[in-house]
């Protein structure tokens, strides 16, 4: 017990005696210094004392598929940031292929007695994943706020960018620099967001050829693979479901001796980090994560402090922004 007040006391900068008088309940305790020692016994693991734990702590869950992908830690700085300013604090939690699981940090969030959940990517963006891990939230009464396009029937506000003017967007430029064969490559088939943006590409070009779409793992890896099969079926202009995956088409085109721009055209989404710094600059979306994660912490401050919020989706637009890895369509 002594060490357990040592610690705390150190974490939050406080005396001992104060630990203890939170505690214990005792008077003497301002309302910030109380909650600071609430959530270093969260953080640092520690059960609250018994006649606490009915309290929910002020800790945030922030749940992210992964952080290779820079967008994703791009959204817990903004995000984490905000949260911090209303004295709430973020717990980070990154899944890894065969590590700790969406459904299993539910868990432990759950057993912490959080204020409230942030998903920034994850299984409600996949038609065919189990959902049984958000449905408790809610039986729960959770606050949840979701970043980008999810399944139907969730019933959880969402903040997204709009995938639709984001394909267009696209489009448009590779169709004004004379691209006629465009294809797509995105993400698995039941991937809401690149359901969206396939549905984008076939109202802004009338019909989109099967043979034009590529599916594939979210990694310059899988983006690779999607370009290699796309550029033997002629596609001169690619239009990328994230960074990541545009950076493998990239990578591909080089392998098979065709030059980017000159050649191939490539146009990712996110505009995520370093992007500019590619060779050549790539061309990309850009979602306006200032602004999103500023909405997602309104929804979900909103929820914590009791208020009603409907479980609507808002949609922020995206800006295309222009750089060096799309020209010209090559001459036949």
């Amino acid at each position: 017990m002594t060490r357990r007040l040592a610690v705390v006391a150190k974490k939050v900068g406080v005396s001992e005696a104060t630990v203890s008088r939170v505690l214990n309940g005792k008077p003497g305790v301002s309302e910030a210094t109380r909650q600071a020692v609430l959530s270093a016994l969260d953080v640092l693991g520690y059960e609250r004392p018994t006649q606490l734990r009915g309290e929910r702590a002020r800790l945030v869950g922030l749940v992210l598929p992964e952080l290779q992908n820079p967008i994703f830690p791009a959204f817990a700085e903004v995000i984490g940031g905000a949260l911090a300013q209303l004295g709430l604090t973020p717990v980070l939690c990154t899944q890894t292929r065969g590590g700790v699981s969406e459904a299993d940090y539910v868990d432990l969030l759950l057993q912490q007695q959080v204020s409230g959940v942030v998903f920034a990517g994850g299984l409600y963006a996949q038609a065919d994943a189990p959902h049984d891990h958000y449905r408790r939230l809610a039986e729960r009464n959770i606050p949840v706020v979701l970043v980008n396009a999810a399944i139907e029937d969730l019933g959880f506000p969402a903040v997204s960018c709009d995938d639709a003017v984001a394909v267009e967007q696209a489009w448009r430029h590779l169709s004004s620099l004379g691209h006629e064969r465009i294809g797509l490559v995105l993400g698995p088939g039941d991937h809401m967001p690149s359901a969206r943006k396939l549905a984008a590409a076939r109202a802004v070009a009338g019909e989109v050829p099967a043979a034009h779409v590529a599916r594939a793992m979210f990694s310059i890896e899988g983006g690779h693979a999607a370009a290699s099969r796309l550029i033997e079926r002629g596609v001169t202009g690619f239009i990328c479901a994230s960074d990541p995956l545009a950076l493998g088409v990239v990578r591909a085109a080089r392998r098979k001796g065709l030059d980017v721009p000159e050649r191939i055209s490539v146009v990712g989404y996110d505009d995520s980090a370093l992007m500019n710094c590619t060779e050549p600059p790539l061309t990309t979306v850009r979602q306006p994560i200032e602004a999103m994660g500023r909405a997602v912490v309104e929804l979900l401050n909103a929820q914590i402090n009791g208020s009603t919020v409907a479980p609507d989706e808002l949609l922020f637009e995206p800006e295309l922004v222009v750089r060096g890895s799309t020209a010209q369509a090559p001459r036949s």
